[in-house]
């Protein structure tokens, strides 16, 4: 079994006397399913269409050929796969053989892969041939060297002669094999945080308090079996996997259309032709959408509801919405470590347009505090902190970083700064944790710091966020090298070369004599930050 820190029993019996938690498998949202409409389309994918009943075959395929090979409770996998229905084979198959897997982004490179291969020693993974990391073996050669996966014995890709996914789930294993989920209450997989001190620390999400996210999320946004979601964020993410996400329309039984990204074109033609309802976006997509030429937004009149969430979304923008797309909005406001906040249907356009939601429990306690701990009024800013039925109770094997993140009672400190009404919704105001939030992908500052600091030519540096229209958010390094002729393209080669995400690349550097110090010697990113405000652009 995967170890975690399990919730206090007294508020575990409250959960489950309360319904919240019904000790069945995540599973459930597609075994369910496919049991009352098995010929129902799951998922679209270019020009497959993927039934409730195929959905559910092949991951059983899969699981059981993975336990053919002794895999099952007690190993874990790395999973890395694009916006394409293997991802959701993979991820039911998993969780039914009991395997417990991390879904990596897609634009994730060596160095997180690195880092997870050596958070979950994984003995499985999972991925695709078409990614630069794993279109030659040099990547798994070097893991190899340096000793970061000795548990790996498998490797599927999506193509990849005898490995090849598509031939482990389209059949099933010559003989019978046993498998099983892991009880309702242990880890049914990872999420990534976001971060704000290094690379992602890993969520250890249980079945029984995300199958009851998923399950009031979907009534919260009303779905059915006429919902049609357009999936153009990347799949792992919380937002686009359970708020309510594609688990939500399983367990609806709705359909999930696959996109490659949210550009404008290709979503929209996906709309168009598959008259899709729903399409979940973060704020820089939104504003990517609205930007079209009239005779384009004609294509997306099918759309009922557009979710906005993942990173801060202006009030103007919000408005313009309602306007510009002609349907339905709904503001979420959630975290991978449990908290979802969603704005309801039938809530007012100004508390649509100016919050954030509230809660999805009756049982999510949420406490606004000062730095002291104290309580704040309502409508004046503080940090939230928060417990709950699917809120996490400490991250996977990093005792130290809980320390930092919960109090004695249990309750997280999520980094957020918020306001909250006297009806209980929320308003996000900004952020304490040392990080940015470019257009949904979370950035820790400290993280690229050390690496801009491994180039033989800078001696210090400083990440701080800088406004953006599009992204809400984007990255400013300030250098100090006593190479006058460093470049930023040569700094950014550096840190592709070290194998970071894309998005992680700073958006802006600056090369500058020295850092600002407080008055205890840190750096002082206010006054860098003041420092890009009287800057002309």
């Amino acid at each position: 079994m995967i170890t975690y820190t399990h919730w206090p029993e007294d508020l575990a019996r409250k959960y489950r006397q309360k319904g919240y938690w019904l000790d069945q498998p995540l599973t459930r949202v597609l075994t369910d399913t496919a049991k009352q409409s098995p010929h129902s389309t799951a998922i679209i994918c270019g020009d497959r269409r993927i039934s409730y009943q195929e959905l559910n075959q092949f991951s059983d395929n899969l699981a059981a050929r993975l336990a053919e090979q002794n895999f099952g409770i007690g190993d874990t996998a790395l999973v890395q796969l694009p916006n394409i229905a293997e991802f959701y084979i993979v991820f039911f198959a998993l969780l039914k053989a009991g395997i417990v897997p991390l879904n990596a982004l897609y634009n994730h490179r060596q160095h997180e892969l690195k880092s997870f291969f050596s958070q979950i020693k994984p003995r499985l993974l999972i991925a695709s041939r078409n990614h630069e990391v794993f279109m030659h073996n040099h990547f798994l050669d070097q893991l190899d060297s340096l000793q970061l996966a000795p548990a790996l014995t498998l490797m599927l890709h999506a193509t990849d002669g005898d490995r090849n996914l598509k031939n482990w789930y389209t059949s099933p294993p010559a003989t019978s094999s046993n498998y099983a989920c892991t009880q309702a209450d242990e880890v049914a997989f990872f999420q990534l945080s976001g971060g704000s001190t290094g690379t992602p620390k890993l969520i250890p999400r249980t079945h029984n308090d995300y199958e009851y996210s998923v399950r009031a999320s979907a009534e919260i946004c009303g779905l059915n079996q006429n919902t049609r979601l357009l999936c153009a964020m990347p799949a792992p993410h919380n937002y686009m996997l359970s708020s309510p996400g594609a688990l939500g329309v399983f367990h609806a039984g709705g359909c999930v259309v696959m996109a490659a990204s949210p550009e404008p074109s290709s979503c929209f033609a996906l709309i168009e032709q598959h008259q899709l309802t729903m399409a979940s976006l973060v704020p820089s997509a939104v504003s990517m959408w609205m930007q079209q030429p009239p005779e384009q937004l004609e294509k997306i009149r099918s759309l009922q509801l557009i979710q906005v969430g993942g990173a801060s979304f202006p009030e103007s923008m919000a408005r313009q919405v309602l306007n510009v797309f002609g349907c339905q909005l709904q503001q979420v406001f959630g975290m991978a470590e449990g908290l979802v906040n969603y704005t309801r249907l039938d809530d007012s356009e100004e508390v649509i347009v100016t919050t954030q939601g509230r809660p999805i429990s009756p049982d999510d306690e949420v406490k606004i505090v000062d730095e002291n701990g104290n309580d704040v009024p309502d409508g004046e800013t503080g940090m939230l902190k928060t417990r709950g039925p699917y809120t996490f109770r400490g991250y996977y094997q990093s005792p130290e970083h809980n320390a930092q993140s919960f109090d004695a009672e249990g309750f997280y400190y999520s980094g957020d700064l918020v306001q909250r009404s006297s009806n209980g919704y929320l308003k996000v105001v900004g952020r304490i944790k040392d990080q940015i939030n470019r257009g949904g992908e979370k950035i820790a500052a400290e993280e690229i710091e050390k690496l801009i600091i491994t180039h033989p030519d800078v001696t210090a540096a400083a990440l701080v966020a800088i406004s953006d229209e599009r992204f809400g958010e984007k990255s400013c390094a300030f250098i100090v090298s006593p190479n006058q002729n460093l470049t930023a393209l040569s700094l950014k080669r550096h840190l592709l070369n070290l194998g970071i995400a894309h998005y992680k690349l700073p958006d802006q550097i600056y090369i500058v004599e020295s850092l600002p110090l407080t008055a205890v010697g840190k750096t002082d990113k206010k006054r860098l930050r003041q420092t890009l405000q009287q800057t002309p652009a």
